[in-house]
C-alpha cells in the first residue's frame, strides 16, 4: 500500500512539473484593453488597476508610461521596478492580470455572428470560424484571408476542412481580423 501511494505521489509531482514547464513557456502576452493590478509591496499608495492603452502603454505613478503590450506579467513587474529605483530602494512589484478583454480577434464577413469574438486561448482560423457561428451559404471559401497588421494571409479553407493541409489554418493573435468575403 505504501509503495501504491509512494508510486502516485512520484507520478503526482512528475506531472505537476511538466505542467508547471507548459504554462511557463505559453505564458499570457498583455494586449490592448487588458486591464492590469500593480502594486509595490510596502507601499499602499502605489497600488492600482489599469487599463492597457490602444498604444499599449499604461501610466503608473512615479514609474510614468510604461510600453506593456506583448509582454508577460512578469516582464511588466520588472519594467516597473526598473522605473521606480530612483525613488524607492528596492521595489518589489507585483503585476496581476484581471482582464483578458484585448485578447480578441475581428470576424467580418459572410459569417452568421460577425464581429469581436474572444480568445480565451490558443485559436485557429477554424475554431474563430466556429465561434462565430459558421460561414454563411453566400461565403467565398477561397477567398478567406487574415489580416494581421499590414500582412494578409490567405486561407485554402478547403484544404482545411478536407484536413489535406493544414498550414493555413493560422494561430491567431490578438487584432486579427478574419475576412469571409
Amino acid at each position: 500500500m505504501v509503495r501504491l501511494l509512494m508510486s502516485v505521489l512520484c507520478a503526482l509531482v512528475a506531472w505537476s512539473g511538466t505542467a508547471a514547464a507548459d504554462t511557463s513557456s505559453s505564458a499570457y502576452l498583455l494586449s490592448p484593453g487588458d486591464k492590469v493590478m500593480i502594486s509595490v509591496w510596502q507601499e499602499d499608495t502605489l497600488r492600482q488597476e489599469t487599463v492597457v492603452l490602444p498604444d499599449g502603454s499604461i501610466t503608473f505613478p512615479l514609474a510614468g508610461r510604461v510600453d506593456v503590450a506583448g509582454l508577460e506579467a512578469t516582464a511588466v513587474a520588472k519594467k516597473i521596478e526598473t522605473a521606480l529605483k530612483p525613488y524607492l530602494a528596492q521595489p518589489n512589484v507585483s503585476v496581476v492580470v484581471t482582464s483578458t478583454a484585448g485578447n480578441l480577434v475581428y470576424v467580418q464577413g459572410k459569417v452568421i455572428k460577425p464581429g469581436p469574438v474572444p480568445m480565451a486561448g490558443p485559436t485557429a482560423v477554424l475554431q474563430a470560424l466556429s465561434m462565430s457561428g459558421g460561414m454563411d451559404k453566400f461565403a467565398d471559401e477561397s477567398a478567406i484571408k487574415v489580416i494581421r497588421g499590414q500582412k494578409v494571409m490567405p486561407v485554402r479553407y478547403k484544404d482545411l476542412v478536407s484536413g489535406r493541409d493544414m498550414s493555413t489554418n493560422f494561430q491567431l493573435q490578438a487584432g486579427d481580423t478574419l475576412v469571409v468575403p
